[in-house]
């Protein structure tokens, strides 16, 4: 069989595109796949390195903009629509899956023209602008969320999580535990692969409420290349035992030694501590688009697996009570880390894989 994938742009939708594709590339030696996507988004780097395919076609976002921007972004659409049958009729796919972005419009509108079986996957709780057009057209919609349900029709939705990739499930698998030999609590501050500016100044801020629990208090802080030297100075002045990194090589084995992690919302991200079962404050990215980051937050705050500082509320002193009140209740970190854990679905990407040959063999 052949699976087309289209989309990307971030790794939000690229990543769980390609925990579909390792899962579906393992089933039979004979399967293939091919991603679609564009030249300027993170697929173009990221691809060509995994040994993965790639077609880049022409694609742009025409919602929010004036009527040039919006006109020149449906001739990109229909350039890009013409690309995408092209690669169709060359590949042959028997599947076509959409994983968000602005190249998966062209091609799913592309594949309803051919009559190829078509599916799109949803990461986050408000479902982008692309999927919320393509649910039109799709013959079976599968989300991370419960949240997105609401946006989708119920009788061709699907709720399966967020595909993690292999190297992610498998190093949840063998990391190993930390030991605890002392009474530390480690803590685990991220952003994302490039950081989050606002968070590294928060918990510079934090640092001076913290000073009564200093001694038990163990952090990696992942900053980004931007703010680390900043970051790191930080910690020195205020004689914080951290560890202080641009980026981290192994974030299941961060995960894994970590009493509670601060960090943004993402979809992924959501996916990879539910997966760990670990207790974390979210801190959402205000900027993302429909606030989605506090609605994937929201999410687990509502089930007990997770809690929630808004910007416009988060302070260092803010942050700081936080982590101190957590600090000093174990019994809680644990019931929320354990419900965490009991929304994680780890099997992902085999069910989508499972639904969409399942669809074809409907049709034989």
């Amino acid at each position: 069989m052949k699976l087309l994938i289209a989309g990307g742009g971030t790794g939000g939708h690229l990543f769980p595109g390609i925990a579909v594709a390792e899962e579906f590339l393992s089933r039979d030696k004979r399967n293939e796949v091919l991603f679609v996507g564009t030249w300027k988004g993170i697929e173009a780097r990221v691809l060509p390195k995994q040994g993965y395919r790639l077609e880049c076609i022409t694609a742009a976002g025409i919602r929010g903009k004036g009527s040039l921007a919006r006109a020149k972004g449906l001739a990109k659409f229909l350039y890009g629509y013409a690309q995408s049958r092209k690669v169709l009729k060359e590949f042959r796919p028997d599947l076509v899956l959409g994983v968000g972005g602005y190249a998966s419009a062209p091609a799913l509108m592309a594949a309803r023209g051919m009559q190829i079986p078509r599916f799109i996957h949803e990461q986050n709780a408000i479902p982008g602008f692309t999927n919320r057009m393509l649910a039109k057209v799709a013959d079976k919609i599968f989300i991370s969320l419960e949240e997105s349900q609401t946006y989708f029709p119920e009788d061709k939705t699907l709720l399966t999580g967020n595909p993690l990739r292999r190297q992610i499930l498998e190093q949840v698998a063998l990391a190993e535990p930390r030991e605890r030999g002392d009474d530390a609590f480690h803590l685990l501050v991220f952003g994302g692969s490039a950081g989050a500016h606002r968070i590294n100044l928060t918990m510079g801020e934090a640092l001076s409420h913290l000073d009564e629990v200093k001694g038990r208090l163990r952090i990696t802080h992942q900053t980004g290349e931007n703010d680390l030297e900043d970051v790191t100075a930080a910690y020195e002045e205020q004689g914080f035992t951290a560890d202080v990194v641009a980026f981290i090589d192994s974030m299941a084995d961060a995960y894994r030694w970590a009493d509670l992690i601060v960090c943004r919302a993402g979809a992924t991200t959501l996916a990879e501590v539910t997966a760990c079962g670990k207790p974390c404050i979210f801190i959402p990215y205000p900027h993302a688009v429909d606030d989605h980051q506090r609605r994937n937050a929201e999410s687990l705050l509502k089930r007990g697996a997770g809690f929630v500082i808004i910007e416009q509320e988060l302070s260092g002193e803010v942050l700081a009570q936080a982590i101190r009140d957590l600090m000093d209740d174990p019994a809680r970190l644990k019931a929320v880390g354990e419900a965490a854990q009991e929304l994680a679905r780890l099997d992902a990407a085999q069910a989508i894989v499972d639904e969409m040959v399942a669809s074809t063999r409907k049709e034989e």
